[in-house]
C-alpha cells in the first residue's frame, strides 16, 4: 500500500461522491492537500483538549473517536470515526479542540495542513462546500448520539449504533447488510453507549438471544437488519444520504 496517500483517499472519495459529483479536477486537488501517510498504534491520544493545531486529520485506514475524560477518569466517545472521515476538520477554524481524539484500532492518517486547505477552499468553492458538509454530517451524528444517551433505552441504544455503523461503514465500502468488522472492546463500546460494560454484557446477550445482532471477535454479524432497524427506531435521513449538488 502505498505511503503516499494516493491510493489512500478512495474511501473519502466514496464517501463524498454518495452526497454529490466530485470532478476529477477536485479529486486531484484532494490529493494534492494531503502530506504523507503516518501510522498510530491502537489507543494512542494524538489530539488532547486546547492543544494548538495547525493540520486536520484525514482517517484512511482503522477506528479512532472522539472522547472527553472526566476528573475520576470516566470516559465518553462521543463519535467513532471511520475510514474516510476528516476527524478535526472543524479545528481549521476553530484551531483548537474542546476533546481529545484517539485511535481505537492501528490508524493510518493523511494530514493537511491548514494553509493548503485555506488555499484548497478558495480556489474550488465547491469542495469547500463539501468539506462543509462534513463538519455539518458530524454534528448530526452529535445530535443522534445525545438522543440515544439521552432519552434511547440501553437495548435501543446499542441496536442504533449497530445500524449507524453498519451504514457508515457501507458507504465506505467496509460493511454488508450482514455483517462487518468492528475491532474495538467492550469497554470501549461502553463508553460510546454511556453504560457500564457489565450492562453492556447484558444489552448484547439480549439481541444475541433475539437473534438480531452479535458482537463477537471484533465483528458485527447481523441476522434481522429490517428488526434491529425497527427496535432501534432507526433513521439514517440524519446521514443525508441523498446525492444532491451542494
Amino acid at each position: 500500500m502505498s505511503s503516499s496517500g494516493v491510493d489512500l483517499i478512495d474511501r473519502l472519495l466514496m464517501k463524498l461522491r454518495v452526497r454529490d459529483d466530485i470532478s476529477a479536477e477536485e479529486e486531484a486537488a484532494l490529493r494534492g492537500v494531503l502530506g504523507e501517510v503516518q501510522t498510530f498504534p491502537a489507543d494512542h491520544t494524538f489530539v488532547r483538549p486546547r492543544q494548538h493545531l495547525n493540520v486536520s486529520t484525514l482517517l484512511l485506514e482503522g477506528l479512532m473517536c472522539r472522547f472527553k475524560d472526566l476528573s475520576e477518569g470516566q470516559r465518553q466517545i462521543t463519535e467513532i470515526h471511520v475510514p474516510g472521515d476528516f476527524a478535526d476538520l472543524h479545528s481549521f477554524t476553530l484551531k483548537y479542540l474542546d476533546h481529545g481524539l484517539m485511535t481505537l484500532t492501528p490508524c493510518k492518517f493523511a494530514f493537511s495542513e491548514h494553509e493548503k486547505l485555506k488555499k484548497l477552499t478558495a480556489e474550488y468553492p465547491h469542495l469547500a462546500r463539501m468539506l462543509w458538509f462534513s463538519t455539518n454530517l458530524d454534528a448530526a451524528i452529535h445530535r443522534e448520539w445525545e438522543v440515544s444517551l439521552g432519552r434511547r433505552t440501553a437495548l435501543e441504544r446499542t441496536a442504533h449504533l449497530f445500524c449507524e455503523l453498519q451504514v457508515r461503514l457501507g458507504t465506505v465500502g467496509l460493511a454488508s447488510e450482514r455483517e462487518y468488522a468492528l475491532a474495538i472492546t467492550q469497554l470501549e463500546l461502553a463508553e460510546c453507549l454511556g453504560l457500564t460494560s457489565v450492562h453492556v454484557n447484558r444489552v448484547l446477550k439480549e439481541l444475541r438471544e433475539r437473534k438480531l445482532v452479535e458482537f463477537r471477535s471484533s465483528k458485527v454479524q447481523i441476522f434481522d437488519l429490517p428488526e434491529l432497524r425497527r427496535l432501534a427506531e432507526f433513521d439514517p435521513a440524519y446521514l443525508y444520504l441523498d446525492k444532491q449538488p451542494r
